[in-house]
């Protein structure tokens, strides 16, 4: 396993009141109104209180934005082993049974793709995952999407990005991260660490997925390998928060497994040795 763990004018109502001779309500306007219309009134009100998915909030363990780097360091085969990593992580069952063992037994997931400053699009919105089936789901969404940008790098583009996305959650958590996966430093947009101490400023925790490119193009080596290596740029710039942590992937080929672990990780939020066996 080629991976690795390193270590936030006034209107008032009507009143109502009751005729006892004519058995109907009557309002202030003296408009009469019937029981039975009130009835049914108050019938569809509990109807529509009970209705599921977007008509309510739903509560829920975690709201996890999956940040997925789409930029131009990347080719087209490490692409293809990327969305194939997330959507493979994302059904593994020990990912599922973390998700289960929580106090609700839900997370809600948003996958994102991003390159350049500007350059973030919504692959999969908010999922809320309880089983196989929602997972299911969530992976076709990702596989079946178009590669959304070929660009620049900017992971404060991705993080400014993230919190949008939290903004306009349906569901509600008390626990939000960003998962944020990348082969490079960021090149693109503000710096990188105003956007991730604003956002630590407002309890979200990022995690870090570096991928150390084995073959990089000539022209981005220091892009993909800068001073002290990419592990430790994104230690020093990225990563922060309650329980942080970077999770290092020496080649694309091993990225499904390491995502999976670090999905097992986030979701659970145990001490290491409880994280261990439930990866076992």
């Amino acid at each position: 396993m080629l991976h690795r763990e390193i270590w936030g004018s006034e209107v008032r109502p009507a009143t109502p009141f009751r005729n006892a001779d004519a058995g109907l309500i009557l309002a202030s306007d003296g408009e009469e109104k019937s029981p039975m219309k009130s009835v049914l009134s108050a019938a569809m009100v509990l109807a529509l209180l009970a209705l599921p998915g977007p008509a309510r909030a739903q509560s829920t363990d975690l709201l996890l934005v999956l940040a997925a780097d789409v930029s131009r360091s990347i080719d087209e085969t490490e692409f293809a082993l990327q969305r194939k990593g997330y959507s493979a992580a994302v059904t593994d069952p020990r990912v599922l049974a973390a998700i289960r063992g929580g106090t609700i037994g839900t997370i809600a997931i948003c996958f994102v793709e991003w390159s350049g400053a500007g350059e973030q699009y919504v692959v999969a919105d908010w999922t809320v995952v309880h089983d196989e089936e929602d997972a299911g789901g969530l992976a076709a969404a990702i596989l079946a999407a178009p590669r959304s940008f070929i660009g620049r790098t900017s992971i404060s583009g991705a993080i400014d990005f993230a919190m949008e996305r939290f903004a306009a959650a349906q569901p509600r958590a008390s626990r939000h991260i960003i998962d944020v996966s990348g082969d490079g430093t960021n090149n693109s947009g503000r710096p990188v660490t105003e956007a991730r101490d604003q956002a630590l400023a407002e309890g979200v925790t990022i995690n870090g997925l570096a991928i150390v490119n084995d073959k990089p193009n000539p022209g981005y080596a220091f892009h993909t390998q800068p001073p002290g290596g990419l592990p430790e740029w994104y230690r020093q710039n990225v990563i922060g928060g309650p329980g942080a942590f970077l999770r290092v992937v020496d080649d694309f080929h091993s990225f499904a497994d390491a995502m999976t672990n670090k999905l097992v990780s986030e979701i659970a939020a145990l001490p290491p040795q409880r994280r261990a066996a439930l990866l076992r």
